[in-house]
């Protein structure tokens, strides 16, 4: 009896992760928000403020908040955006741009913070580590665009590369956020009545009583 003991454990131990496994997969399939937005949606927002949907990327750093007012178009319809962190003072900013990077390019693309600096480069984790005069930046480059993250205010070098890990295209939740201090598609032009048909008149004022 003392044998069968050994023999249930491994059995429980199969129930319990199988039982764990289905409940981990039911959260990440439950998790609302990560789904990219529609790409018309993205479209629509982002054209009015003259930013090219394909550019339009979001990123996360813990500690860190977006600032909508931030959020701006850039050269050729890049946009920027930046993340403050209450605590510190210290800022995240993304910028985005078309383009690819390689070793060569890594190395003559100068620093956003420190232009004059020569720029050294090294692939960390799969992002562009570039660092020169003491200035860290970081690059990643997904489905043609390049963003590039930068730090302000004594932002540590773990922030930025948290922050270019996470880069990605919005979410719905994200997007409505991440464009809602920038202006939106403009509606319909209202249809005015009393404008003639015919030539440039001015709107006709009935005459009311008394002439």
């Amino acid at each position: 009896m003392a044998r069968s003991r050994p023999l249930r454990a491994p059995a429980t131990l199969s129930a319990l992760v199988a039982f764990v496994a289905v409940a981990l997969g039911g959260c990440a399939s439950a998790a609302p928000g990560r789904d990219a937005a529609d790409p018309d949606q993205i479209a629509e927002r982002a054209s009015a403020a003259g930013i090219a949907p394909e550019l339009v990327y979001i990123t996360e750093v813990d500690g860190y908040d977006l600032a909508p007012q931030s959020v701006g178009s850039g050269a050729a319809g890049g946009m920027s955006a930046t993340w403050f962190n209450e605590t510190t003072g210290a800022m995240v900013t993304i910028r985005t741009d078309r383009g690819e990077m390689t070793a060569e390019s890594c190395a003559q693309t100068p620093l956003w913070e420190a232009p004059d600096e020569p720029v050294t480069c090294a692939d960390e984790e799969g992002v562009w580590h570039r660092s020169g005069g003491g200035v860290h930046e970081y690059i990643v480059v997904q489905d043609g665009a390049a963003i590039r993250v930068t730090g302000m205010n004594n932002a540590a070098p773990t922030d930025l590369l948290a922050a270019a890990m996470a880069v990605r295209v919005p979410s719905d939740a994200e997007l409505e956020l991440l464009l809602s201090d920038l202006p939106e598609a403009p509606g319909a032009p209202v249809e005015r009545g009393d404008v003639p048909q015919n030539g440039d008149g001015a709107p006709i004022d009935p005459v009311g009583p008394g002439g």
